[in-house]
């Protein structure tokens, strides 16, 4: 294989270009602990005001640190009677002990307010449970060798990915709540979803691989249209192509210059 078609299949995914049967993969040593914890804040504990600065540090932190965020409508304020508030859920994972995190937080990010007894060290395979497995807490990992579709957790939804390059202004953000407010009363369930584009990814330029969405990249997020639009690669989005006025999809949504590369290989 020539070095033009292994830059090509590197970022494309298997589909575009044929049938990958062999991959080595490079392991990494993991400790014996992770530490991780999910903190809620709403708007009356200043949740605006962390977000924005959540984008500012979220791709720049440590390596081994992981902050995703989630937001969400919740039904009922819970320092206003009858009112929605906004709940903004700092998810996130450390590949390090409590006391290592708790020092990063503080010179990165003390506006949370994190305390030790937010944090739970645990096993990585246990962490996969705490975030995604739907178990209570102790659940045994072995749950995951025995999952069911009928008895265990699994949510259908419809997802949509933009990338942003630019943290979204207070006035922005004000903005969000009230749409996510007016969709929830609608009965729709939006929620949405800030994954940072850290550690290897921020050091990717966007012409290493075709996967152009490396350094320059705060993060990915749900429902934040850019021109032109742009999504990770495994949403298959029918809107994505369709900003401009004749509805035709172009290379610039594609990576212009990663698109000019590919159609030069001589397959």
């Amino acid at each position: 294989m020539g070095e033009d078609h292994f830059w090509a299949i590197r970022g494309g995914g298997g589909t575009s270009f044929g049938l990958i049967i062999s991959w080595k993969v490079k392991l990494l040593d993991i400790p014996e602990k992770v530490t991780v914890f999910n903190v809620t804040r709403t708007l009356e504990q200043n949740a605006t005001q962390l977000i924005f600065k959540w984008q500012h540090i979220a791709d720049k932190v440590d390596d081994n640190l992981l902050q995703r965020l989630f937001l969400r409508s919740n039904v009922q304020s819970p320092f206003k009677s009858g009112q929605r508030s906004i709940q903004a859920i700092f998810s996130t994972m450390f590949v390090g002990g409590v006391d290592e995190l708790l020092h990063e937080m503080q010179k990165s990010f003390p506006e949370l307010g994190l305390m030790k007894e937010d944090c739970i060290e645990m096993s990585w395979i246990e962490s996969i449970i705490f975030f995604y497995g739907g178990f209570p807490n102790g659940t045994s990992p072995d749950a995951l060798l025995n999952w069911n579709t009928t008895t265990n957790l699994h949510i259908y939804f419809k997802g949509k990915s933009d990338y942003v390059q630019r943290p979204i202004s207070i006035n922005g953000l004000e903005g969000m709540w009230k749409l996510l407010n007016k969709l929830v009363s609608e009965n729709s369930g939006a929620k949405l979803q800030f994954s940072p584009y850290e550690g290897k990814l921020s050091d990717m330029s966007e012409f290493e691989i075709p996967f152009p969405h490396g350094a320059g990249n705060i993060f990915m997020g749900k429902y934040v249209s850019k021109s032109p639009r742009a999504a990770y690669f495994n949403y298959r989005d029918l809107d994505l192509g369709m900003n401009n006025i004749n509805g035709n999809t172009n290379k610039q949504e594609f990576g212009e210059l990663n698109i000019s590369r590919t159609t030069l290989i001589d397959w």
